[in-house]
């Protein structure tokens, strides 16, 4: 069983060894029913109170030869906090007061194991308090008569070993509990990566699905209120704020496909010819140089690698200068699509940072301040679910983005 699956509030409630948990403080914040047994207490009488408060100290214990008082156990409880490391009180008297009776207490002995519960910051957050009554135990010492030296000895020994497998089982579930705790950290940590990723989308997407609908809407009131206004130049204005909203959804589509592992059927597909098909419908007003391998196959989406390449041309269009080169190649074990620009290319630093979603540099907002920030990121994640990469490298001129895809 995975560690994620245990119920760790059931085990410590159900452990054999009677537990208590305390804060720094030494408020009581958690006791198993073993512990409730041996105090016969009731949880809702513990729960939230000082331990000292809680389990009052009988005045007449301070001086009994046979074990250490309460402040033995108060000194074992504060170097657990200013060491971090676990402390042993071998014996100590630490009376109960009688059935809950205020005044009314019954002698006790105890073996006390405290250990540190850590935080990620290694600092100490609570404290396991473990105990073993040894009350009887002492008493049968006690009467020497019906037991010999030898026979206490023995007992003795059992007691000792007791206690230090007692004192590894607190270790080990320390530690179950301090993996526990930074796996519900992380957990906890990427769940809010995730909402405010979500937050920062709906915000951005929105920002960017204002532009066109905002151009739309001007355009068709400057053309209701001016009746010799051109109608073709409207019209082409139109077209290219509905193209731009066109874009904007089937990117937030894609992500969304991309988000939910939807997954395109996989099939053969010829690299060389899908770059053809593509620069042919495109429009660019850059030169375009090809260097194309023949039949360059591999297993993918034809769709979504049309998406892909669309995305890098898209990108190469808006900061080339003057010319895009498209180089194709087969480099088994791979397929390697490069697609280059000789605009102002891609400082090192951003290399990565231009695959986050939404991540536009200060150049690409001036060259289209309409564009998502999207393109890019859809194109390494499409990449990905084919077993492949995106990725930027080094160029002496502009941009260089290189297509890494399995061959088939």
């Amino acid at each position: 069983m995975k560690d994620s699956e245990i119920d760790y509030k059931a085990v410590f409630k159900a452990t054999h060894a009677p537990l208590m948990v305390l804060t720094r403080d030494l408020v009581i914040v958690a006791v198993n029913d073993s512990f409730l047994e041996v105090t016969d207490r009731i949880e809702a009488d513990l729960l939230g109170r000082d331990v000292f408060t809680a389990f009052p100290i009988n005045p007449e214990a301070h001086n009994d030869p046979d074990g250490q008082g309460a402040e033995a156990l108060r000194a074992s409880l504060q170097r657990v906090t200013a060491t971090g490391e676990q402390d042993i009180v071998s014996l100590v008297r630490y009376d109960v007061e009688a059935n809950g009776e205020p005044g009314g207490f019954e002698k006790r002995y105890w073996t006390v194991v405290n250990a540190p519960v850590l935080g990620e910051d290694g600092e100490v957050r609570l404290i396991l308090h473990r105990v073993e009554e040894i009350t009887g135990f002492l008493q049968r010492l006690r009467r020497p008569r019906e037991r010999d030296v030898t026979g206490a000895r023995a007992e003795l020994q059992v007691v000792e070993a007791d206690v230090y497998v007692r004192a590894r089982e607190l270790l080990d579930l320390n530690e179950r509990l301090q993996r526990t705790h930074r796996q519900q950290r992380q957990t906890t940590a990427a769940l809010r990566e995730a909402i405010e990723r979500q937050r920062r989308l709906v915000f951005d997407v929105s920002h960017d699905l204002r532009n066109p609908i905002t151009g739309l809407l001007t355009e068709l009131e400057a053309a209701l209120s001016e009746p010799d206004i051109d109608l073709e130049q409207i019209l082409r204005k139109l077209l290219r704020n509905a193209e731009r909203l066109n874009d904007i959804v089937a990117d937030l589509l894609e992500l969304a496909r991309l988000d939910n592992g939807a997954r395109s059927a996989a099939e053969p597909v010829d690299v060389t010819h899908l770059v053809m098909d593509e620069l042919e419908r495109r429009t660019s007003a850059a030169a375009v140089h090809t260097r194309l391998d023949e039949r360059v196959m591999v297993r993918a989406s034809r769709i979504r690698l049309a998406r892909l390449l669309g995305n890098l041309l898209s990108n190469a269009e808006r900061h080339t200068t003057t010319k895009i080169e498209i180089n194709l190649t087969a480099d088994p074990p791979d397929a390697v699509l490069e697609v280059i620009d000789d605009g102002p290319g891609i400082a090192p630093a951003d290399r990565e940072r231009v695959f986050e979603r939404l991540c536009r540099l200060d150049a690409a907002r001036s060259l289209d301040p309409g564009g998502s920030g999207l393109g890019l990121p859809i194109a390494r994640e499409i990449a990905h679910a084919y077993g492949g990469d995106l990725y930027a490298a080094d160029h002496p001129i502009g941009a260089r983005f290189v297509l890494r895809l399995p061959l088939a």
